[in-house]
């Protein structure tokens, strides 16, 4: 009997040597998350914690390396890993690689299970590759996130831990600490409210590029955004993320000089075209007060948000530095660190390095970058080489000089909506930094500007952190991904997804791209009204969506056949090509319906310009069958967040300014944040286009030359209106069936498709 009793005692002691139970804090989090994600699943799902000793492995997985295994027993699915992302990260390649389901970033696309759970042949384990997978980036909190609440934050911080992010950036919140910062220092409140810029606008607020425009920010909104933060970073934290809080980067208002009339302060000048009211001053780090205000803001922080030690500090980020002496340079660096671990001993300072590249020709010269980035301990500084996917800045920087960084993908701007993305440039670069990045490369990120339509490229990064090698062959990656997206193997879906891979998805993604569409008419004989941030060009042949499209739908008249059953992201992929394919080819029609105008053919003139009304009109009920795609979802979500009737208004004016003038009418970022949405596309774009038309025929029929200025002037005050007055009502919930509508635009072009491109 004794002895029967030591055998147990000795299998309950090598069980705990190797795993942690269910009541461990790491299984807790965990089984929340596989509660939200998986609730059908979930009593068939065993967690265990995976001891970090290094021991255990015997393939060389060091102590502090993420790693997790999966192992079917029985009719249960074990998931082991050394923290709650980890298993989380698990979690994830059993639904993608098992079950054949994607978790969307998109709160409404839900996920499709297979009724039975999949069993796992035999164990699989994989480990991370780096310790750090950053996501966000400053512009996302506008072109994203302003409205969200708790449940789409829940959403989406669960598909972070999903894909194994642990290092968020979060900023939200960020003006309640600063109120209470300036209130003590002796400003007013209506001082303080009218700094900040309206809510959609505040993330380049924070990255000290404008002031006070489209505020003052409301007393509600900042009691909201505070009591959201702590959700925010305390469920990120149960996740196993260390949430980057933002820290000083001397940026104050202008009228602290009432209150300290010596302090030194600069000008960081224009900003997209903003007038001077709205420009940032710069605080000098050399004064005292700098680091007064550093300590007051971090302090009070942790005190509402706790802390990680990791700060997000971006000092001249699209501006001109006062000096750019390197000897400057550097001593505002080493000042600014000063500051920060005076007030967090333990602090680390995260920075972006867009500036490097889109600031080059003044960075890349007289050490400036080294000087700047090697003021104080590189162990304490951690960089964010920004848009890897087409310039890693590490190349031109002999690695940061071995600073520790990130390589991010960016892949997107100002949420716009194009399909984008470069899978094999990205996996060839992302091994380059592996192979020739050095010690200090060691992390993979993302720094999108807004979602968009390309989840997948972000899902791909984020899987080369990991050491699986499907991610190395980018044609079986994709394979594997039409079967997750198809929610079985399915050889049309794999044939669409590999002309998408083949065309679309080769080419690295500009600011401005979009489909002509959303962009204000325009004879182009008037230089200024050119908008820099238009860019509809596409490098692809438009048949491959067509094509693309046959095999998504099923069409036996072109020899593909139609799915028993249209999967959520299968019917989200037609929707998707079907809106391009049909942007595409109005951005064509337009360079025939101007040349056609310049050669006086007025009848092709006028058969063009039918198309091109046809095609506005066919957009927009598209759209409306998906929910990503609704602008009443946009300004539904901002009203929500208003207390009184006013501040509703007052939201719903502001997300609607951001998504089309940007500023003011006829501003710089005019449509940089264009989006492809219903509603939007009807009484805004379309209605542009169709004003356009009207004018032009009037004076074709009156025998004089269309007066674009007059034009202009007109439609510029339509889209003030058009944010200001709020004009047109929309559903926030989608209507319609995007298939048949899908396949009804197919047959309706195709003759015309296929002439004009099919080769």
């Amino acid at each position: 009997m004794k002895k029967k009793h030591l055998i147990l005692i000795l299998c309950i002691v090598l069980c705990v040597a190797c795993t942690k139970t269910e009541t461990d804090p790491e299984c807790v989090a965990m089984r929340g998350l596989v509660n939200r994600v998986v609730p059908e699943y979930s009593k068939n799902i065993v967690l265990e914690r995976l001891e970090t000793d290094s021991a255990l492995f015997a393939d060389g997985a060091t102590a502090c390396e993420d790693r997790f295994e999966l192992e079917s027993k029985g009719n249960k699915l074990i998931i082991r890993g050394n923290n709650a992302n980890s298993m989380a990260v698990g979690l994830n390649h059993y639904l993608k690689y098992y079950c054949l389901a994607q978790y969307s970033w998109f709160k409404e696309e839900p996920l499709e299970l297979p009724a039975t759970m999949p069993k796992v042949p035999g164990k699989v384990s994989l480990s991370a590759r780096v310790p750090e997978r950053f996501f966000l980036n400053y512009c996302t909190f506008g072109y994203t996130m302003p409205w969200w609440n708790w449940e789409q934050w829940e959403h989406f911080i669960d598909w972070m831990a999903l894909n194994g992010i642990n290092l968020p950036l979060a900023i939200t919140g960020q003006e309640a600490v600063w109120y209470e910062v300036w209130s003590e220092l002796g400003l007013t409140d209506d001082e303080i409210r009218s700094y900040f810029t309206g809510p959609a606008h505040l993330p380049w607020h924070r990255m000290q590029n404008i002031d006070r425009w489209g505020g003052p920010l409301p007393v509600s909104w900042l009691e909201n955004q505070k009591e959201l933060q702590k959700r925010i970073v305390a469920r990120e934290r149960e996740l196993n993320m260390k949430p980057v809080l933002p820290g000083f980067a001397g940026h104050v208002p202008p009228c602290i000089t009432r209150i300290y009339p010596d302090a030194p302060l600069a000008s960081l000048g224009d900003w997209a075209g903003f007038d001077s009211t709205c420009w940032c001053k710069f605080l000098d780090p050399e004064c005292e007060l700098y680091a007064d205000i550093q300590k007051r803001f971090i302090t009070k922080e942790i005190e509402m948000f706790g802390t990680d030690h990791v700060y997000g500090i971006d000092i001249f980020n699209e501006m001109i530095p006062p000096s750019w002496e390197p000897e400057y340079l550097g001593r505002v660096s080493r000042q600014v660190y000063e500051s920060l671990v005076a007030a967090d001993p333990d602090a680390r300072w995260l920075e972006m390095t867009w500036l490097f590249w889109n600031e080059r020709q003044y960075w890349e010269v007289d050490n400036r970058i080294e000087a700047y980035i090697t003021s104080f301990p590189k162990e304490r500084h951690l960089l964010l080489d920004y848009y890897c996917e087409r310039q890693p800045v590490w190349e031109r920087t002999n690695a940061y000089y071995g600073v520790p960084y990130i390589w991010c993908y960016l892949g997107n701007f100002g949420g716009n909506s194009m399909l984008a993305g470069n899978l094999d440039t990205v996996n060839v670069r992302i091994e380059r930094a592996f192979e020739k990045g050095g010690d200090n490369f060691i992390g993979i990120g993302s720094t999108l500007e807004g979602f968009d339509c390309n989840p997948i490229m972000y899902e791909y990064v984020f899987e080369k952190a990991w050491d699986n090698p499907l991610t190395k062959d980018v044609p079986a990656w994709v394979e594997c991904l039409a079967d997750q997206r198809a929610g079985k193997v399915d050889a049309e879906m794999r044939a669409a997804w590999k002309l998408l891979a083949d065309s679309v998805y080769n080419k690295v993604s500009s600011p401005g791209q979009t489909v002509r569409i959303n962009q204000r008419p325009t004879m182009g004989d008037i230089p200024e009204y050119h908008q820099y941030y238009i860019a509809p060009t596409y490098r692809y042949n438009n048949i491959d969506l067509l094509d693309v499209l046959d095999h998504l739908l099923g069409d036996a008249s072109v020899g593909t056949q139609m799915p028993t059953v249209y999967s959520r992201t299968r019917r989200f992929d037609i929707v998707n090509i079907t809106r391009q394919l049909l942007g595409n080819y109005f951005s064509d029609l337009y360079s025939d319906y101007v040349k056609a105008y310049r050669k006086e053919d007025y009848e092709k003139h006028h058969q063009i310009e039918q198309t091109m009304t046809s095609i506005l009109d066919d957009v927009d009920p598209l759209l409306a069958t998906e929910s990503a795609f609704l602008v009443g979802r946009w300004i539904r979500d901002a009203r929500a967040i208003g207390t009184t009737e006013e501040d509703k208004d007052y939201f719903e004016s502001n997300a609607r300014n951001l998504i089309t003038t940007w500023g003011e009418e006829d501003a710089l970022l005019n449509e940089y944040a264009s989006r492809a949405w219903a509603g939007l596309t009807e009484t805004y774009y379309a209605y542009r286009w169709k004003e356009f038309f009207k004018d032009v025929n009037a004076a074709i029929e009156a025998g004089v030359p269309f007066d674009e200025k007059a034009y202009h002037e007109r439609i510029c005050k339509y889209e003030g209106q058009w944010w200001r007055q709020r004009l047109g009502n929309f559903s926030a919930e989608p209507q319609g069936d995007g298939v048949e509508l899908a396949r009804n635009i197919a047959a309706k072009y195709r003759t015309e498709l296929e002439e004009r491109y099919r080769k």
